[in-house]
């Protein structure tokens, strides 16, 4: 990619977010990108970076693909930045670069962060009870299934062996659960007749229920494992940012805004849009094109009912890249500091070692490959080889159910975004596709 379209790109984004805050109130806050760099001043080439734009539009042309935003900074500047098709196709609305996008599994990383900074203020203590903030979570059961001699399994609730702790809710080993992935039946069910889940209904769209209601109706369910022995995947990180709740006095929304947005200068992440924002919002194709199944994403015009920690914000490219680079730089961004690398270095850490079983592995959750194993918050990669994908090991991501993903590359200083609206089986192709694009561009 050329010096100038960077550049024009990076002028654009600013140029536009700054014509939709003059009417805003004095404190509305203003953008501000990263600096920019040639490809060739961080050792990356503009022709091979140039692959992605390329490989991106024919997919869009091809229809598999509404639009997406792309971005990627290295050694701390922006050297390819590009927005690509639709924003909204059946509106003929083109992508820009401040398209907003409903970022689900993405809001994690966000809140995990949040509980850390807690941490850090030593109101919250990794090995806390999680009962200690939210008293409906004491004395939990366990379903536990018992194979019979047919295949079939019984299964009998059991006493929690011990409590779940809050590094439990940050590496998804709590034994709760999210009733479309689990094959615990008598879960399942528990859900639904606690009102907490609906059949044919996405659980992580609880926008309807008040953080108290999310609660006590999640905690009348038994877990699906014993606390601290099984990684799967969960609503978790919903009930992390409870915990936040519970340990700050404050909204989540408040304090991510005034602990991470505010000072990071993330102008355009929140939980729902103001009604001046949402012709900015990006949109899926009616249909998905790889299963024929009509798509349907969260409704992010009104203020929800609860600020959902795993699957509610909302975000731009450009902001989740500020948050991805303070991540890379230890902890700051601009001379503000928000946390400490000690507290990243712990994050970033494998935290599922020997004691936790990961029959399904983060990795093949999100990219459908081995070789990632789980932080806090974070799937982690642990060799340079084993995943089916280029990247380094220590390298951190995670993505959402629309399709959005971003990683973390230490060793190699990469940061890379990738911003569209498309919930489909296949989302984990177009991960790794921009990934290894990204990849075969460096040069030095």
């Amino acid at each position: 990619m050329s010096r100038w379209k960077i550049l024009a790109a990076t002028t654009a984004l600013a140029a536009m977010v700054l014509a939709t805050t003059v009417s805003l109130p004095a404190c509305a806050r203003e953008l501000q990108p990263l600096a920019t760099a040639t490809p060739e001043q961080v050792g990356m080439s503009p022709e091979r970076l140039g692959r992605i734009t390329s490989m991106l539009k024919k997919e869009i042309a091809d229809g598999k693909l509404p639009g997406a935003v792309v971005m990627v900074a290295r050694k701390g500047k922006i050297v390819y930045s590009d927005a690509i098709g639709f924003q909204d196709k059946g509106a003929n609305t083109p992508m820009k670069p401040d398209s907003i996008f409903r970022i689900y599994s993405m809001t994690k990383p966000l809140v995990s962060v949040a509980a850390m900074m807690l941490v850090e203020d030593g109101v919250i203590q990794l090995t806390d009870p999680i009962s200690k903030f939210l008293p409906a979570f004491k004395d939990m059961q366990v379903s536990v299934a018992t194979p019979g001699p047919d295949g079939k399994a019984t299964y009998t609730n059991v006493p929690a062996a011990r409590p779940i702790i809050v590094q439990d809710l940050l590496r998804h080993s709590a034994g709760l659960a999210y009733a479309e992935i689990t094959k615990n039946e008598p879960v399942k069910t528990a859900y639904v007749e606690a009102k907490f889940s609906q059949p044919g209904v996405h659980e992580y769209d609880s926008r309807g229920m008040t953080p108290a209601e999310q609660v006590e109706r999640i905690a009348k369910a038994p877990l699906i494992h014993q606390p601290g022995t099984m990684w799967e995947y969960s609503m978790a990180v919903d009930i992390l940012g409870r915990v936040v709740e519970a340990a700050s006095g404050k909204r989540l929304a408040v304090f991510l805004d005034e602990r991470m947005f505010t000072p990071l200068k993330m102008v355009d992440t929140s939980f729902w849009l103001p009604a001046s924002k949402m012709p900015r919002l990006a949109q899926p194709l009616p249909v998905d094109p790889a299963s024929g199944q009509k798509v349907s994403v969260i409704d992010v015009s009104a203020e929800p009912g609860n600020d959902s920690g795993g699957a509610g914000g909302l975000s731009t490219a450009n902001d989740y890249l500020r948050f991805g680079q303070m991540l890379m730089n230890g902890g700051e961004l601009d001379g503000v500091r928000v946390m400490s690398r000690s507290t990243i270095k712990l994050m970033t850490s494998d935290h599922l070692g020997t004691r936790v079983a990961a029959p399904l592995q983060p990795g093949e959750l999100l990219l459908g490959t081995p070789g990632y194993t789980f932080g806090l918050g974070f799937a982690v990669r642990q060799n340079d080889g084993i995943a089916g994908v280029s990247g380094s090991a220590g390298e951190f991501m995670w993505a959402g159910y629309a399709g959005t993903y971003f990683w973390v590359d230490p060793k190699e200083e990469i940061v890379g975004v990738y911003m569209t609206q498309a919930p489909s089986p296949i989302r984990a192709y177009y991960r790794k596709m921009f990934k290894s694009l990204v990849y075969q561009a460096l040069v030095d």
